[in-house]
């Protein structure tokens, strides 16, 4: 298995666990009350946790994470970097190098002492799942100094050092990773408090270095699936903020509710068999380019999305590096005879079968039907395999299905999405088929001048536009709505997809 495809689950900050506009499914029974007094903080997460691992964290709805572990460095909403573990930081010249200063008085929450030999054991385990911590060379001067190298520049090290979540040595070493949380972080996870499946409690940590900036001394995580049932739960103080979409936010507002609106993804089909090698439909541009052209982005951004969606022409952030600011027009206009004619001109007027796995609480249920209705006009018929359960994003990413369906999220540098979306070792990737073009373009963007770095990215986008490697199709509000009695004054997510932790705080 190619070990990028199980860091989904641990980064989607990727992101990469991308949706937050429609849930559906069941919710869970009651719990504590959230009530946003100051003590308590009650949150509901819309998909359950896949597992404790630290390994296996989602950065989506991953407040768990949050509260449990530290990173080395910790990014606000630009991918700026600021200290965590990590009090200094330098690096060398191309960036494939960084020195780390470590903080001091720094214990786990097995009471163990934070060093350097933590780092190696957190960033060695990182490179079994993560190609992103692959190969890594260490130099450790001494307890507190620690240097990270890696075979290859890393335009992006900021954004890897704020990446892992650090647990001890001893925890690596161990045989319970997957029940025993070591962590370091504002909060201690109290399993005899927490119900897998339903919800985690997790306590202040007396001993935390920077409790200033969580002032809750508990923080509790409830599963809830049902998106009204979401609503009422915060109505009856049960919870203190969900993730809501366009069908309950005008209800949230009308109960007085407070809401945070993020534009952080884009909904999209990915063609990553771009060489035909499991459907060799696919190897043909015409056939991608047809694909785009039977989904009526206007009618997506006001019907499927009520409005509260802008039609999306490319994959990349507003006001990103990539992002091509001249592309007014949809280059792959709405037209079923004319994507019909270059279906027949590629041989392929037939169609073929394509399997595309379905999630709950991702929008599917709302996208799924429209997207198998299209490309159905082209006779393309699409199977759903339901995936579920912890292995699902481990299979979602295993190459079994050439074109995935997500809303993932897009990031302030769009170098990140170049190397999630687009290179050959990126994550949703799938297939990971190397493609020259884009290789040259990369290395540019590692050697060139920070103008050329600029050019290169949005020649890559272009690049991907003509070769319709993806079906962009809407860039989607989300809303997180919460009770008025707490506050939440920052947003510092990197990918625009929800408050962190830090950014909840009491009035």
């Amino acid at each position: 298995m190619n070990k990028t495809r199980r860091r989904a689950i641990s980064a989607l900050s990727i992101s990469l666990l991308a949706s937050a506009v429609a849930l559906t499914g069941c919710a869970p029974g009651g719990g504590t009350s959230g009530g946003g007094g100051g003590s308590t903080l009650t949150l509901g997460m819309t998909a359950d946790l896949p597992g404790l691992g630290v390994a296996i964290q989602p950065a989506y709805q991953g407040w768990f994470a949050d509260a449990a572990w530290d990173t080395l460095l910790i990014c606000d909403s630009s991918g700026k970097p600021s200290p965590q573990l990590a009090t200094e930081w330098e690096y060398n010249d191309d960036r494939s190098s960084a020195k780390l200063k470590l903080r001091e008085g720094v214990k786990f929450s097995d009471g163990t002492d934070f060093d350097a030999e933590d780092v190696k054991a957190a960033i060695t385990a990182a490179g079994e799942v993560n190609d992103r911590f692959a190969d890594v060379a260490f130099d450790i001067e001494d307890e507190n100094t620690i240097t990270l190298t890696w075979p290859q520049p890393i335009p992006t090290l900021d954004l890897v050092l704020c990446e892992p979540n650090i647990s001890s040595s001893e925890y690596y070493a161990g045989d319970a990773q997957d029940t025993t949380v070591v962590g370091s972080g504002p909060y201690i996870y109290d399993a005899g408090a927490s119900t897998q499946g339903s919800s985690y409690t997790l306590t202040r940590n007396p001993d935390y270095w920077d409790a200033e900036t969580y002032p809750f001394d508990k923080v509790v995580l409830k599963v809830f699936t049902d998106s009204t049932a979401g609503i009422n739960a915060i109505k009856t103080k049960q919870i203190d903020g969900i993730l809501a979409d366009a069908s309950t936010v005008d209800e949230a507002k009308s109960s007085g509710m407070e809401v945070v609106t993020l534009r952080g993804v884009t909904t999209r089909l990915l063609i990553t068999d771009h060489n035909g090698e499991k459907i060799p439909a696919l190897g043909d541009v015409r056939v991608r380019q047809a694909m785009n052209m039977v989904f009526d982005r206007d009618a997506i951004s006001e019907q499927l999305y009520r409005g509260f969606a802008d039609p999306a022409y490319q994959i990349f952030r507003v006001g990103s590096d990539a992002y091509l600011d001249d592309l007014t027009e949809d280059p792959y206009p709405y037209d079923v005879d004319a994507a019909k004619a270059l279906m027949a001109e590629a041989g392929y007027a037939d169609g073929f079968t394509l399997q595309i796995p379905f999630f709950e609480g991702q929008n599917h249920d709302l996208l799924f039907p429209y997207i198998t209705e299209q490309l159905a006009q082209l006779n393309i018929k699409v199977e759903q395999v339901n995936l579920t359960g912890p292995d699902a994003i481990t299979d979602l990413l295993s190459g079994e299905y050439p074109v995935p369906l997500w809303q993932l999220g897009n990031y302030g540098e769009s170098l990140q999405d170049i190397k999630d979306y687009v290179l050959t070792d990126g994550i949703w990737n799938v297939e990971h088929q190397p493609d020259a073009t884009v290789d040259a373009l990369w290395q540019k963007v590692l050697t060139g001048t920070d103008e050329e770095r600029v050019s290169a990215q949005k020649e890559i986008n272009q690049y991907i536009i003509d070769q319709a490697w993806f079906v962009p199709m809407a860039y989607p509000d989300g809303f997180y709505v919460y009770n008025p009695d707490i506050s939440i004054p920052t947003e510092s997510d990197f990918a625009a997809l929800h408050p962190l932790l830090r950014d909840f705080q009491t009035k």
